[in-house]
């Protein structure tokens, strides 16, 4: 699995030791960890980085028992494809995380050739 986040989510999965994804803010009713590694540096370089000047993409494992329950769900192009973990199941989700939400990419605003 692999999620993109923000700076503020970043900074809470870091202070977890990496190893929690925290609450859903009131707006943000579904976790959406997405199936493949380009999706997520899609909506990490392009909406983090707007919304919050970085993005990252983090990549993690859960047991499988618990994801094989939900239907991933595309909701775009072949490759935009994700599950939705209803917001009051994500202690559920953190609990079968095998290992660390390891951060395996980054993404800034930094100005282009043309912008300089």
């Amino acid at each position: 699995m692999y999620h993109p986040l923000g700076q503020e989510e970043y900074a809470l999965v870091r202070d977890s030791g990496n190893r929690r994804w925290p609450p859903r803010l009131p707006e943000q009713p579904i976790f959406y960890p997405v199936t493949n590694q380009r999706y997520a540096e899609e909506i990490a370089s392009r909406w983090n980085v707007k919304d919050s000047g970085l993005g990252y993409v983090a990549q993690f494992e859960v047991r499988a028992a618990f994801v094989e329950r939900d239907a991933i769900q595309n909701v775009g192009g072949a490759h935009h494809t994700e599950w939705w973990i209803p917001a009051e199941e994500l202690d559920a989700l953190n609990d079968t995380i095998a290992g660390l939400n390891d951060i395996i990419g980054q993404f800034d605003a930094r100005p282009t050739e043309h912008e300089t």
